[in-house]
């Protein structure tokens, strides 16, 4: 099979698709592997080491894109749409449910698109999108205490706090993959924590596992308004596989909190949960709203662009060595988490969540 590895560009993202070691491995079962120049450098794989594992380096996309499978990190970028070629199938996280341009330009190049964020495991986890959520989780406190810096538009308030001086209030929405590293970091930086969550087994670990002043409560608007409105920090961490977040946080709710007070949306890319959340970019990451300042970065993890590369491709290279020894159809009927991927085929919408939320029709995978 021909693999492509573009190089990525999303605003900010340094990741890469596939290491050297990884394409090693592909290309010593038989398969070639194109890369394009530059697609790892910014996580210190240069070229050099790409054609040392016997990838073949090129000079433009457009060669990537012919490649039987695309295996990239983040979804395909206005640029890359005229690349598209019917047939080919792209492997990576693909957002198509928050974007309905992209998704019309998906379909109507007939290609076909396997999502890391709905690719599952036999137990139901997301094995591909789990370490990038874990970033992200880790990352989401670690943004919040800069943000509250006067200099970025925030209250004042020292996360941590000081003797004799409160720490500050981080109220967690979800209690998954993302919400649990959250609170995992926020209570080790001294924050007073509460957590709320659809899942009672997932709080009871919470509460079993997280050190430091940690609530856990049951996602009801009831105990959700008056938290938030004490809280320095609101961080959303709700995922629905394959389908947009729910709009748990209202105006009214942000409209009560302190002037510079934080929310850091880490579900923009389903939408978000707040009904105040819109997509920003690393370059320009930050907007107040209600006088809250609001960070709403689809690709957080590309800030620790090495650890996550590492991260994701130690978790994507089994599929791709699946499609690329087994051929794309075969694969897919043989591991239904795989085929749980299948976002879009051949001009069709293949998965039921993406479907409901597009209001077009759901054909089967």
């Amino acid at each position: 099979m021909r693999i492509g590895v573009p190089r990525e560009r999303k605003d900010g993202e340094r990741r890469v698709g596939l290491l050297p070691e990884g394409v090693a491995v592909l290309v010593a079962s038989g398969h070639v592997v194109l890369v394009e120049r530059g697609a790892g450098e910014r996580v210190g794989f240069d070229d050099a080491a790409y054609a040392g594992a016997g990838a073949e380096v090129m000079p433009e996309a457009a060669e990537i894109f012919g490649c039987q499978l695309i295996v990239k990190v983040k979804e395909l970028q206005r640029s890359e749409w005229p690349l598209l070629q019917r047939g080919t199938t792209v492997l990576g996280f693909a957002q198509l449910g928050r974007d309905r341009e992209l998704l019309d330009a998906a379909l109507g190049a007939g290609i076909g698109c396997i999502a890391y964020e709905t690719v599952a495991a036999g137990d139901g986890t997301l094995p591909l999108l789990a370490p990038m959520s874990r970033i992200a989780g880790r990352l989401a406190p670690l943004i919040a205490a800069s943000l509250l810096m006067t200099d970025r538009g925030g209250s004042g308030v020292l996360l941590p706090g000081l003797d004799g001086v409160a720490p500050g209030r981080v109220v967690i929405v979800g209690a998954g993959n993302v919400g649990g590293e959250a609170a995992r970091v926020a209570a080790g930086l001294g924050c007073r924590v509460q957590v709320f969550g659809r899942s009672a087994r997932r709080l009871a670990a919470l509460r079993e596992h997280c050190t430091g002043d940690v609530e856990v409560a049951c996602n009801d608007p009831a105990n959700l308004a008056p938290a938030i409105a004490t809280a320095d920090v609101v961080i959303g961490a709700v995922l629905e596989p394959g389908k947009l977040s729910p709009k748990l946080v209202s105006r009214e709710m942000l409209r009560s909190m302190r002037a510079g007070s934080v929310l850091i949306d880490i579900g923009i890319d389903q939408g978000g949960i707040a009904e105040t959340s819109r997509m920003t970019t690393l370059s320009d990451p930050t907007y107040t709203e209600e006088r809250v300042v609001h960070y709403c970065v689809a690709n957080m993890p590309a800030l620790v662009a090495r650890t996550a590369t590492l991260a994701l491709t130690r978790a994507t290279l089994p599929y791709v060595r699946a499609f690329a020894d087994r051929g794309i159809d075969a694969a897919l009927a043989a591991d239904a988490g795989l085929r749980a991927g299948l976002q879009i085929r051949g001009g069709a919408v293949t998965h039921a969540g993406l479907a409901a939320d597009s209001g077009l029709p759901h054909a089967s995978a």
